[in-house]
């Protein structure tokens, strides 16, 4: 082979790789349950912007971070919980404390044909609970689901706790939460607000958002595992930008 052929060929290399690099690099991302109704939306402007692809998992941040710490391949952790996400970067599982991405809010959410009244204040809770017109109140598992934990944060606030905790259905995360209302399996529930007033979710009950101040605040906190690659990174950066900040608020969520 001539020279310039050589030459040719090593140019025309140099100019694929990239390019192969950048098809292969499709990371898996670990996405904390809540976040599925803006994710999809969020993805397709990731996509268009940088010609990039993912993976998302959706599941519980509770179960994401101890797969993580045992080694599953993700190579970004977008949680509920920011506890969860600091504690990897703490173990070294991940590049660093990470940064919020978003502020959630928490949903009291009563199917249609449901016995339970809604208001603002939640005052029918304790009577619908004492009276038997509420047999099953759905809210995500306290110890994987900090949407959970809130919900037990805001049951204790209302003196109810002791009232209904024997009529819980737990979901092992959010989505099988707001599963079991939809279907109308459970009276009433706490969901995240994103989900709440998701398309699926609305025609299918109301909903009255919980006063912040009765939970500890939701801040979601997203690291990069180690060894995160180049598509990761980019998506990391994706999702503090202003493109994906503003489908987060349309769906629910105060900045960071």
């Amino acid at each position: 082979m001539h020279a310039n052929s050589v030459r040719g060929t090593l140019a025309a290399l140099a100019l694929f790789l990239p390019t192969l690099t950048a098809a292969q690099d499709v990371p898996n991302i670990a996405v904390a349950a809540n976040i599925s109704t803006a994710m999809p939306a969020i993805v397709e402007a990731f996509t268009q912007a940088s010609g990039r692809s993912v993976k998302i998992a959706y599941g519980a941040s509770g179960n994401f971070r101890r797969q993580i710490a045992q080694g599953a391949p993700f190579q970004l952790f977008l949680s509920a919980d920011e506890a969860f996400a600091e504690a990897l970067a703490k173990e070294g599982h991940a590049e660093n404390a990470g940064a919020v991405y978003a502020v959630g809010r928490l949903a009291f959410f009563v199917p249609r044909g449901s016995p339970v009244l809604i208001d603002n204040k939640l005052k029918d809770l304790s009577a619908a609970a004492a009276d038997g017109r509420l047999k099953r109140l759905a809210i995500a598992n306290p110890e994987l689901a900090p949407y959970g934990r809130a919900a037990r944060e805001v049951l204790g606030h209302l003196g109810v706790w002791d009232a209904v905790k024997g009529k819980l259905v737990l979901g092992e995360n959010v989505g099988q939460t707001a599963r079991f209302l939809a279907t109308g399996e459970s009276q009433a529930g706490f969901i995240p607000l994103a989900l709440a007033a998701g398309p699926e979710m609305k025609a299918r009950g109301a909903w009255a958002t919980v006063p912040e101040s009765w939970h500890t605040p939701l801040r979601q906190r997203m690291v990069l595992i180690k060894g995160a690659g180049d598509t990761a990174r980019r998506f990391h950066d994706f999702m503090l930008g202003p493109q994906a900040q503003a489908l987060l608020r349309q769906h629910g969520y105060a900045a960071p």
